[in-house]
């Protein structure tokens, strides 16, 4: 009966594990992610409007924090719900956070995407603009993307 007992118990510790490992990524759905984004101030943000910044994160991640995908330049990842470039605006590692948006790449890759709004809006502000996301300009830009917050409470 012993061997059972450890057997079940292993088995609880390991699904404990897998459930905290993977309990801080979160996948927005679609008007949630729109109601949280005017709340932080992304309905009239610059020259964008939210319907944007919905459009952009759906085909950056599908409104997944825990995206990482890999960059065309060697190394660098794109990461969290808008795939933000660790070749520029964050810092991977032990590096200091002293460039781009001044912080590390892993604070990118939560459920609290409060940072990713303030470095995703540093990056908009930027001369490039919206037009620095690849996604953004192949899937969203001149289009009409009312669709993006249809229904939503915004």
């Amino acid at each position: 009966m012993k061997n059972q007992e450890f057997v079940v118990f292993l088995f609880l510790l390991i699904s404990l594990f897998l459930f905290l490992s993977v309990s801080d990524a979160k996948t927005f759905k679609r008007c949630e992610f729109a109601e949280l984004l005017k709340s932080k101030g992304l309905d009239k943000f610059g020259n964008t409007h939210l319907q944007d910044w919905v459009c952009l994160a759906n085909y950056a991640s599908k409104f997944n924090t825990k995206v990482r995908g890999r960059h065309k330049h060697g190394h660098q990842h794109n990461i969290g719900i808008f795939q933000i470039s660790s070749r520029r605006w964050c810092a991977t590692g032990s590096k200091k956070p002293n460039f781009g948006c001044k912080i590390k790449c892993k604070a990118l890759w939560d459920d609290d995407i409060t940072d990713d709004i303030e470095c995703a809006k540093k990056i908009a502000s930027g001369r490039r603009g919206m037009n620095h996301w690849e996604g953004w300009r192949k899937n969203c830009k001149g289009k009409d993307l009312s669709r993006w917050t249809k229904n939503c409470k915004v």
